[in-house]
């Protein structure tokens, strides 16, 4: 699998990153440790996971980082995260997606939504 090893090891060495981005941080957000996972049958790798820790269920997210345009990206992230979630569901309270992209131009093009 081909990752941004910049990204990669900014978010191995200082997890917390990824909350800085997003705004949001769990109250065990210090706890939280960066890895990248495989989900085997049919295998889906994604980018990076950040795990809550052990020891007290909570919120996984996983993290994509694309810098090159891809149309069908959204419904690939919300494969492998949703399959992976589904299958260890039992460890975690929630999850969440985050995607960075360099520029909103590098997003896909067909955005879904749920207008209220």
């Amino acid at each position: 699998m081909r990752r941004d090893p910049i990204f990669y090891q900014l978010f191995q060495r200082f997890p917390g990153l990824l909350f800085d981005l997003i705004g949001d941080w769990p109250g065990n957000a210090s706890a939280y440790r960066f890895d990248s996972v495989a989900v085997k049958e049919p295998k889906f790798e994604i980018d990076g996971v950040f795990l809550p820790p052990e020891s007290e269920p909570g919120v996984v997210y996983f993290c994509e980082v694309q810098f090159q345009k891809d149309e069908k990206l959204y419904e690939r992230v919300f494969g492998e995260s949703l399959l992976y979630f589904y299958r260890n569901t039992e460890k975690f309270s929630d999850w969440q997606a985050v995607i960075l992209y360099p520029s909103r131009s590098t997003e896909q093009s067909k955005v879904y939504s749920n207008p209220i």
